[in-house]
C-alpha cells in the first residue's frame, strides 16, 4: 500500500499517524483496512494522534474488531502489533462458540466442537519487583491452605504466632522456608505463616514421618501434625496437598487419543522415517493395520517440542538441518498436515519451540510458528494448560492437564526418592508433582512470572497429566489420576549420554475413552 493514500485518508479525518503506525500499515495491509482500522480505534480511543501506544492501550477493543477483518488481510499487522499472542489466527479463524475471560485472570477458554482449551496467555507489560514475589508466594499459601484445611488428618490447626510457650499439640500450615539435615541427622525445616516462622524438627527415629519429610522441598506449602512451644515443635507426621480421584471415568464414545512430546524436527537426529511411519498408520496406509481400531483415533496430543530450535545450547546449529525457525516449522507443518484431518492435534510448547522459557508459556509464536496456524486441525494451547476432549450430550468429557515437564530434572537431582531413577523414571517425577498439587513449588525449579495468581498450582484435579521432556515414554496411575509421558522422536544425544539419561523412541500411547484400555504403538 502506497503510504501517501492512507497519509491522505487521516488529513481528511483530521488525525495523524506516527511514523511507526504508518510504516507498519503499509507493509501489513491494504489500504480499505487500514481505513477500517483506523476509524475504530480513533472512534474508541478519541485520539486524533495514532501510535503504537494507542492500540496497546485499547487492546481488548482492538482484538474485537480484528476477529471482524478476513484473517489473511490483518495477519502480518496483529504480529507486528504484538497481538499474535492474545489473538492468534487459530482462534479467528475457527469461530469460537465460546471465548471467556475471567474477571481476575486472564485464562481463556476455547471451545470449538467437543475440544474446551484452558490455556493461560499473559503480556508482561512489567518488570518483577521484589514485592512481586512477595505477593506471589503469600497468595500461593492463601490458596494452597484451602486445600490443607479439609484434610481429614489435619487437627485442630493455628496460626504461628498463636502457639504458646507451654508444650501442646497442635497442627500448622505454612510454606517450606528452610530445609536442612543437623548433626544427628534429623530434619529441620524452617516454616512460615502470614503471621511468623518457626523450626520444625522431624526426628529420624520416627521413620514414616521422617520419610515423608524427605520428600518434602522448598517453598512448598504443608501441613504438619506436631507437639510442642513457640520454640520448637516436632512433627509427628506430614500433610501434603495431594490430588486425587474418587473413581476414573469412562466414555459412552467409542474414541481414542494419542499422546506424543519431543519431535524435535530440523535437528538431524530426528527420526523422520519412523515419523513417516506413524503418519502412515494414522492415514490407514500400513498393510495389516487394525482398521477398526485407526478409525477411533480422535485427538492427538503434541506437548512440546515440537521443533529443535536455534540457540537452546551452545553450539547447537551443528546439530541443525534447518538453521532458522520458520524452516523448522515449515517442516513440521508439512508432515502434520499429512495427517488425516478427522484427527484434532492439539499442540502445546515446550523450551525448544522458542517462545519465552517463563511459566506459564504462551501459544507458539505467529511470527515464527505460521505454517503451523494454517493447519485447520490444530489447536494451540499454551503450557501448562487444560484441555477438556470427548464432551458430548450425557458426558462430561476427559481433562488432559498437559505440562512440558521443565521443572523436572530439579526434583529428579534433590528430591531422595526420584534421585535413583532421574529423569529415566519422569512418572515418579509426575506423581509427586500432583502429591504437592503444584507443578514446580521450589522458587528455582523454573522461571516464571510472579503473578497476583500462582498459575502452575493444580487447582483442578485432571483425568490425565500429560507431560514431555524426559524423553522417557511411561503409563501409570497416581489416586486415580492417569499418568502419560512422552517418549522421543530425535535420537539419544551427546549431552542425554553424559547426564545418563536413557530415553525412550518412537512410541505412543494410546488410550480408549470408553474402555480405558491403554496400548502403546511402537514405530521404532
Amino acid at each position: 500500500m502506497d503510504p501517501k493514500e492512507i497519509l491522505n485518508f487521516c488529513l481528511k479525518k483530521g488525525l495523524l499517524l506516527d511514523r511507526e503506525v504508518l510504516k507498519l500499515f503499509s507493509e501489513s495491509v491494504d489500504f480499505e483496512s487500514a481505513k477500517l482500522i483506523i476509524e475504530k480505534i480513533q472512534k474508541h480511543s478519541s485520539q486524533r494522534i495514532i501510535t503504537k501506544t494507542v492500540f496497546n492501550e485499547n487492546k481488548d477493543k482492538v482484538k474485537q474488531f480484528f476477529l471482524d477483518l478476513p484473517e489473511e488481510k490483518v495477519q502480518k499487522l496483529k504480529v507486528k502489533l504484538g497481538l499474535n499472542i492474545e489473538i492468534s489466527k487459530e482462534i479467528s479463524r475457527k469461530s469460537l462458540d465460546t471465548l471467556e475471560k475471567g474477571k481476575n485472570e486472564k485464562d481463556f477458554i476455547l471451545d470449538y466442537n467437543n475440544i474446551k482449551i484452558n490455556s493461560l496467555i499473559q503480556d508482561f507489560k512489567k518488570k518483577p519487583v521484589v514485592n512481586d514475589f512477595v505477593n506471589y508466594f503469600k497468595n500461593r499459601l492463601y490458596e494452597m491452605k484451602e486445600y490443607l484445611q479439609v484434610h481429614s488428618n489435619l487437627k485442630n490447626p493455628v496460626s504461628i504466632n498463636k502457639i504458646s510457650s507451654d508444650r501442646g499439640n497442635f497442627s500448622l500450615i505454612g510454606i517450606v522456608f528452610d530445609k536442612r539435615i543437623t548433626k544427628n541427622k534429623n530434619i529441620l525445616l524452617e516454616l512460615e505463616d502470614l503471621t511468623g516462622t518457626i523450626k520444625v524438627l522431624i526426628n529420624q527415629n520416627k521413620p514414616e514421618v521422617y520419610k515423608k519429610g524427605e520428600e518434602i522441598s522448598l517453598d512448598s506449602v504443608i501441613g504438619v501434625n506436631c507437639s510442642g512451644s513457640r520454640e520448637i515443635v516436632f512433627a509427628n507426621d506430614i500433610i501434603f496437598p495431594d490430588t486425587a480421584l474418587l473413581e476414573r471415568k469412562k466414555s459412552p464414545y467409542d474414541e481414542s487419543v494419542l499422546f506424543i512430546s519431543d519431535l524435535h524436527m530440523g535437528s538431524k537426529l530426528f527420526l523422520e522415517k519412523k515419523f513417516q511411519k506413524f503418519i502412515n498408520y494414522l492415514n490407514g496406509e500400513i498393510p495389516g493395520s487394525n482398521k477398526e481400531e485407526i478409525d477411533k483415533i480422535k485427538y492427538l496430543f503434541i506437548v512440546g517440542d515440537l521443533v529443535a530450535g536455534v540457540g537452546i545450547y551452545p553450539s547447537q546449529e551443528k546439530d541443525l538441518i534447518y538453521n532458522n525457525l520458520e524452516e523448522q516449522f515449515l517442516k513440521a507443518a508439512e508432515m502434520l498436515k499429512k495427517i488425516r484431518k478427522d484427527i484434532k492435534i492439539i499442540l502445546s510448547p515446550g523450551n525448544h519451540d522458542c517462545v519465552r522459557l517463563m511459566e506459564p508459556q504462551p501459544i507458539l509464536d505467529e511470527k515464527y510458528a505460521w505454517p503451523i496456524f494454517d493447519l485447520k486441525n490444530v489447536f494451540l494451547t499454551g503450557n501448562p494448560a487444560y484441555v477438556n476432549i470427548g464432551a458430548k450430550q450425557g458426558f462430561q468429557g476427559f481433562d488432559v492437564l498437559t505440562y512440558h515437564g521443565f521443572s523436572f530434572p530439579y526434583y529428579a537431582n534433590i528430591i531422595p526418592s526420584l534421585i535413583v531413577g532421574r529423569m529415566n523414571s519422569p512418572e515418579k517425577i509426575m506423581a509427586y508433582l500432583l502429591k504437592n498439587r503444584h507443578l514446580a513449588p521450589t522458587h528455582k525449579s523454573v522461571q516464571y512470572f510472579p503473578s497476583e495468581k500462582d498459575n502452575l498450582i493444580i487447582r483442578k484435579i485432571p483425568d490425565i497429566l500429560v507431560s514431555g521432556h524426559s524423553h522417557k515414554s511411561a503409563v501409570t496411575y497416581y489416586n486415580n489420576i492417569l499418568i502419560i509421558s512422552g517418549s522421543s522422536w530425535e535420537e539419544i544425544t551427546p549431552f542425554q549420554e553424559k547426564m545418563g539419561n536413557e530415553p525412550d523412541f518412537c512410541k505412543v500411547p494410546m488410550f480408549n475413552l470408553k474402555t480405558r484400555q491403554i496400548k502403546i504403538l511402537d514405530f521404532e
